[in-house]
């Protein structure tokens, strides 16, 4: 539906949309050979897939915080390494990997819902530098970014609270949030910058929001 929106709005380029649970490895690299296969490779990476279930540490269900490990880093893990090796395989030195990290991969916010959620945005932010590094090593141009928002106007307080629909509109409510196109303008400033320039992590939250 949102390829079709673009293409009759005129907008430039091709949205191509490409069903993948990224929570199955399988679906992930079956994902990334339909690329190679019809596009050549991978250039950029955006890492945007995320969830928190509402799973606190001393009574949270297992089955929520591997849901959320598995989504929020081994797929951010897998396609970061994927992406990395189609764009070594076609000598791209000027790639960029950026992963939509959260203001929770910064603090720990008091609300025990999100806790879990928190430790693997923490990672995310461990994971980048540490993607830093290893490029460095292999002495490629590649770079890799973190993009850290607050809270973003999305359907992710309805995946959290899915039993609580009102407690999730209310989310959105509370104050004037951060909008997808704010993350969109964020991606384009990081993919703009001048070779030598590596944006190591932008954090933007809603000027009114106080955590």
């Amino acid at each position: 539906k949102l390829a079709a929106e673009c293409q009759s709005a005129g907008y430039p380029g091709t949205l191509i949309p490409y069903k993948c649970d990224l929570s199955n490895e399988e679906e992930i690299l079956s994902m990334f050979s339909a690329i190679k296969t019809l596009h050549q490779g991978v250039d950029v990476c955006i890492n945007n897939a995320g969830l928190a279930r509402p799973e606190p540490l001393l009574s949270g269900k297992t089955e929520g915080w591997r849901t959320m490990i598995d989504v929020n880093v081994m797929a951010v893990s897998i396609c970061t390494r994927e992406a990395y090796q189609s764009m070594k395989e076609r000598n791209i030195d000027d790639g960029h990997i950026i992963n939509i990290n959260s203001m929770n991969g910064h603090s720990v916010v008091p609300q025990s819902v999100v806790h879990f959620y928190s430790a693997t945005k923490y990672a995310v932010t461990a994971l980048t530098e540490g993607l830093r590094q290893e490029l460095r090593e292999a002495k490629t141009h590649i770079r890799a970014t973190c993009i850290s928002p607050g809270l973003v106007e999305t359907g992710f307080a309805f995946k959290l609270h899915d039993n609580d629909p009102e407690r999730a509109a209310a989310t959105y409510e509370s104050i004037r949030c951060l909008k997808a196109e704010d993350m969109a303008n964020a991606v384009i400033y990081v993919l703009s910058a001048p070779p030598h320039v590596q944006i190591a992590d932008i954090q933007m939250r809603p000027t009114e929001q106080i955590s």
